[in-house]
């Protein structure tokens, strides 16, 4: 009793969320265009990081090849974008990474998935506010922070900010009255921000190539000399070796993992799935140029700004004022302030722009909330979750001092991506089945334990299942061209083992790489195994036949680009600290609470197996399988 009262449970966790992707119905407004999702990820993507981080990373990691860091991290962003294109091909819904993990890998994945892009999203806007309030300060010579300290500081260090930042707290506020106001609108806005953006930066572009200097790439230790000693009072930066690549292929890896994060925020136009005009042809298009525009603006800027200025030299902290200071431009800083002001603007409608998109979608599939789902009549917003959300990330804004929060951001983002390329590895490898279940007869079986055919008698069309028993030999040497349930079993668990091992060698590497550097033999012994282990699946995988559905677009080169992309994303992850990890810890303590205490009790899918009265009402499923696809996916 006790061991089916565990399963029955554990069948609750991993349930997954069918699809009705015949119908086009929806209650948000399809008003959105390409053009408005590719602005809206150039918009969210490429914020005021532009315009600090090539200072920080040409300075102190990578010196001029900053521009190979900003080519291996774009490379790395686009296999993550690409697994989300074709998502976003496969299931034009709102919900994003969430929605994506619910079909694919079940519900309590899913939950984790969703309620940590919240989080994401969440501190991603209070930063970004901050940061807007901040950058405008400083502009007017930090009359506004002068003010407020001296008349409302807060004095509770390490909790709390030093003051109340109430124009941050006016921004996030503004931002979610013009969210919920109308889709379009905010749009309109976007595409205004992010077009005076991308002309500051071509301006800066096209000053580099005429003032830089390209002797700057090739700099010796007689250089680092003489301009050190004509730079009198201004800090010099680490020399390393000269050359392009002063701090060798070392430096590039580390500036290349921290120019990763410059290209997080594409995956905002995932959750348009109910609001573009035509998702499974915008969406797709939409993430991979806005990659690309990010890709041209990012590298562009990074070798304008070592062009012009030694790399030694740069001001870390604002590197483009300085710069243009330094070749005798000095008036353009203005240009700059006005296009980073647009960056943060757009940066912060991007944060802002998915968050209540997600809550929308959790709260319609009972997870969270059902209040959360109310749609306003006349707008077709999700009008309760964007003000409840607007007005949490407005009081984090005003109250607290978020730079210990912002590593969560990373987890929860690098966690989306990776469940995102699991997701399609796993379901490029499935059956095809009808959603139509109570409509399916058996017509007959073919003389085999392998092969039935069914048939929709509302439409006249039939379709062979495999259902085909689990041998050994089937690791290598799959029956058919075509999917079957044991393929598809196979590849769900091959997938399962991938995930553990590369998190376990990702852990080892970024805890004993110094050890593995020192030949510690013991380490290198268990990265070897795991590395057999990793081929071997990834093998086992690639035997395996895939699904022949047409799709808008599909991810090239599987299984190898998804497991790519999960590595360096689980890597990442592995970097954070202990502190980022307990506060992890924490957040999904309370979202478990929240789950198991309401979610997993009301959840749509939950609801409808217990109202199911016989076999004929439930989905098609693979008998060795608990995976059920809707036809389209």
């Amino acid at each position: 009793m006790l061991s089916r009262t565990m399963r029955d449970f554990g069948k609750q966790l991993i349930r997954q969320r069918t699809v009705d992707l015949d119908t086009n119905e929806s209650q948000l407004a399809r008003c959105l265009s390409t053009l408005d999702l590719i602005a809206l990820g150039v918009g969210s993507t490429l914020g005021a990081g532009v315009y600090v981080l090539s200072g920080e990373v040409a300075k102190d990691l990578a010196g001029p090849s900053i521009v190979i860091c900003f080519f291996i991290a774009a490379v790395s962003s686009v296999l993550a974008g690409l697994c989300y294109a074709e998502f976003g091909a496969r299931v034009p819904k709102a919900g994003s990474a969430y929605l994506y993990s619910y079909v694919t890998v079940g519900e309590i994945w899913a939950f984790t998935t969703g309620w940590n892009l919240i989080l994401s999203y969440m501190i991603g806007t209070a930063s970004v506010a901050r940061a807007w309030s901040s950058t405008f300060d400083h502009m007017i010579g930090g009359h506004i922070s002068t003010f407020f300290h001296n008349n409302t500081a807060l004095h509770v260090e390490n909790v709390l900010a030093k003051y109340p930042d109430f124009f941050a707290l006016f921004l996030v506020l503004l931002l979610t009255g013009l969210l919920s106001f109308g889709v379009s609108e905010s749009a309109l806005v976007n595409k205004i921000f992010t077009a005076v953006n991308l002309l500051v930066l071509g301006f800066v572009i096209v000053a580099g190539c005429v003032k830089g200097d390209v002797k700057n790439w090739s700099l010796s230790e007689e250089d680092f000399q003489n301009l050190s000693l004509a730079s009198p009072g201004k800090e010099t930066g680490k020399f390393g070796s000269g050359g392009f690549s002063p701090f060798g292929f070392q430096g590039i890896l580390s500036g290349a993992a921290t120019c990763f994060y410059a290209f997080v925020g594409f995956d905002c136009i995932a959750t348009t799935g109910e609001e573009a005009r035509n998702p499974q042809r915008s969406i797709p298009i939409g993430i991979i140029v806005s990659l690309l525009i990010c890709f041209v603006a990012y590298f562009g800027v990074s070798a304008s700004l070592t062009l012009m200025v030694p790399y030694f030299l740069v001001d870390d902290e604002s590197p483009l004022p300085a710069a243009f200071k330094a070749v005798g431009w000095e008036p353009a800083r203005y240009v700059v302030a006005i296009g980073s002001l647009c960056a943060l603007s757009t940066s912060l409608l991007g944060s802002m722009f998915p968050m209540p998109r997600v809550i929308y979608a959790m709260a319609e599939d009972g997870l969270l909330f059902r209040f959360l789902y109310r749609v306003h009549s006349r707008t077709k917003t999700p009008l309760v979750a964007t003000i409840v959300s607007g007005i949490i990330a407005a009081l984090m804004a005003f109250l607290f001092e978020l730079e210990d929060l912002v590593n969560l951001m990373s987890i929860g983002t690098l966690l989306a991506y990776s469940l995102v390329a699991v997701s399609v590895l796993i379901l490029r490898y499935q059956p095809e089945v009808f959603t139509a279940p109570k409509d399916l007869e058996m017509l007959e079986v073919n003389g085999s334990e392998e092969e039935k055919v069914i048939m929709n008698p509302s439409t006249g069309e039939s379709q062979t299942v495999l259902e085909e028993k689990f041998s050994w030999k089937r690791l290598v040497w799959p029956s058919g061209n075509a999917p079957s349930c044991v393929s598809g079993r196979i590849v769900y668990i091959s997938s399962t083992v991938l995930c553990v091992t590369t998190a376990v060698l990702c852990g080892i590497l970024a805890q004993e790489g110094k050890a593995l550097l020192d030949n510690s033999v013991g380490w290198i012994t268990a990265c070897v195994l795991l590395l057999v282990v990793l081929l071997g699946a990834t093998a086992v995988i690639w035997r395996q036949p895939e699904s022949k559905t047409h799709l808008t677009f599909k991810v090239p080169g599987l299984p190898l680009l998804p497991l790519i992309s999960i590595f360096v994303n689980v890597y990442l992850m592995m970097q954070m600290n202990a502190g980022t990890w307990a506060r992890f810890a924490v957040w999904m303590a309370i979202g478990f609470a929240i789950y198991f205490g309401y979610g997993i009790r009301h959840s749509e899918e939950g609801q409808a197996a217990r109202q199911s009265q016989s076999a004929a009402r439930k989905p098609l499923q693979c008998p060795t399988s608990d995976l059920s696809q809707d036809r389209a996916i």
